[in-house]
């Protein structure tokens, strides 16, 4: 199981893990049914890691991965991206077969969720 951290990516994540006062430890990476291809990303900053949780750290950031999230998060790797037109997190996902304009959901060959229309 490997989600990757841009360098970019990192950075921000840490200035607002460490640059906080609500005890804020890491950040949730999943996947819930939704979006216009099935699936949509969830990337939550969390006060603790769920027992069932896939755990690990990147750059000083804790990673924790809901355990039914993991096969369709292998190999993705997650940036950052602050220009005039976008500013967030954006996601690169191998598993991936098809993914929304919004860049915010997507589908894979194997595995089906319930597609809804971008908001």
């Amino acid at each position: 199981m490997t989600v990757t951290l841009t360098e970019k990516a990192a950075l921000k994540l840490r200035t607002v893990l460490y640059g906080n006062s609500t005890n804020i430890t890491g950040i949730r990476v999943g996947v819930k049914d939704g979006g216009c291809n099935g699936y949509e990303y969830a990337l939550n900053l969390v006060k603790e890691a769920n027992s069932e949780d896939v755990r690990f750290e990147q750059d000083n950031v804790p990673i924790y991965v809901d355990p039914t999230s993991v096969s369709l998060l292998d190999g993705v790797v997650i940036d950052f991206v602050d220009s005039l037109t976008q500013s967030g997190f954006t996601f690169t996902n191998p598993n991936a077969t098809d993914t929304c304009g919004c860049g915010k959901s997507f589908s894979t060959a194997n595995c089906g969720g319930q597609a809804t229309p971008c908001s």
